[in-house]
């Protein structure tokens, strides 16, 4: 929770030091369709202290990973604040379309405030159709969601303001530092950047947490996760957009890096190599937030109280080991280092195994793992 309080005050302070008029959120606001109470405070003091600014208008949207149904519960009262929310596709598409005006209510500029696109909001399945086929199918729904929506916004082409479009999915092109969830059955490009109408002066993307341009469009791009969200993303430089509008030109995009407010470290060797290795990046960072540490011991031998002993070295020097794994080079136990963690696989593809473990016919998958992937869109829902 820290890290996010710190990254939300670096956020606000960057806001009011650029003189920032509008704030576009491209989906997973939250990483649960559920969030505790501490994560809904946070969002909602931050919201409102925005009021305090310059920042005029709020857009967000929802991604996979957030509930419609929670995210869009204050809606009403929130727009009364200025801040948009659409949480899933509306019934009435039109209302996908945000108009941004200034305070004498000239129209300044149009969101199209794309959110995730579920399967239900896409072509509804055919019965008997191939992967392949319910692939394409998805595919294309989500091409003609845009060209919807850019119907909807060509009206306003010609009146020389930004017109903005969201978007949460899995761009062709897009590098990942880890695995990522896979939000559609066995398709991870999920749209090209040649599908976004040339109506659009930008297309704010989110899903994948590195900042990014798609397909080599300077006005195409993620903007990435606020702080790493795993040990693989160490290395990634998180950062915000700063758009600069002149009317409808976009005259300059400008990154603007955010600093690190909790190290995630990643160590590996050899049991003494590692201990020497975590009291050295202790001492490095001791005036810092707890750094979070995913430590992979290799060893010959057994090492029977090697756990209990780094975490009590942990303890005592200030870090938190968050995941511990340790490598043994015999026989016995280069089978057991082929098993997967749990949190570097995909939701999926631990149903999946689970389904085959208890003898589901494979041709039988496809049909099941639709079935699957609808149910979580109607958990996410009812944020369960």
């Amino acid at each position: 929770m820290q890290e996010h309080s710190l990254a939300l005050d670096w956020l606000f302070d960057c806001i009011v030091a650029q003189a920032v008029d509008v704030l576009v959120v491209a989906g997973d606001v939250f990483d649960i369709g559920s969030p505790p109470n501490y994560a809904r405070r946070l969002y909602y003091n931050f919201l409102t202290r925005l009021q305090q600014t310059q920042c005029r208008h709020i857009v967000i949207t929802g991604g996979n990973h957030d509930s419609p149904t929670m995210l869009e519960a204050p809606k009403d009262l929130l727009e009364a604040l200025n801040v948009y929310v659409v949480g899933a596709v509306p019934e009435q598409l039109q209302d996908e379309i945000i108009l941004l005006k200034d305070a004498q209510g000239a129209l300044e500029a149009v969101v199209a405030a794309v959110p995730f696109l579920r399967d239900r909001d896409l072509k509804k399945a055919v019965a008997g159709e191939t992967g392949i086929a319910r692939i394409e199918r998805i595919k294309e729904g989500i091409r003609d969601h845009y060209e919807q929506v850019a119907a909807l916004v060509k009206p306003y082409k010609d009146q020389d303001i930004p017109i903005i479009v969201t978007g949460h999915l899995y761009a062709s092109g897009a590098e990942v530092s880890g695995k990522q969830d896979n939000i559609y059955i066995g398709n991870k490009e999920n749209i090209k950047a040649q599908h976004f109408s040339e109506l659009f002066d930008y297309v704010a993307l989110g899903h994948i947490h590195r900042a990014q341009m798609i397909g080599g469009q300077s006005h195409i791009r993620y903007s990435g996760s606020i702080i790493p969200l795993s040990f693989s993303e160490t290395k990634d430089e998180k950062s915000v957009f700063i758009l600069d509008f002149e009317h409808k030109k976009l005259k300059k995009i400008s990154p603007i890096a955010l600093p690190t407010f909790r190290r995630l470290k990643t160590l590996r060797g050899n049991f003494e190599a590692v201990k020497k290795k975590i009291s050295s990046f202790a001492e490095k960072h001791k005036n810092e937030l707890n750094p979070w540490m995913e430590i992979i011991i290799e060893t010959e031998t057994i090492l029977p109280s090697a756990a209990d002993e780094l975490y009590a070295m942990a303890d005592d020097l200030g870090v938190e080991i968050l995941k511990l794994r340790i490598l043994r080079k015999t026989e016995v136990q280069e089978s057991m280092t082929s098993l997967v963690q749990l949190e570097e696989i995909e939701v999926l593809e631990v149903f999946r195994k689970k389904c085959l473990e208890f003898g589901t016919a494979p041709e039988n998958m496809e049909e099941l793992e639709m079935t699957f992937m609808e149910l979580q869109d109607w958990a996410a829902e009812q944020h369960l």
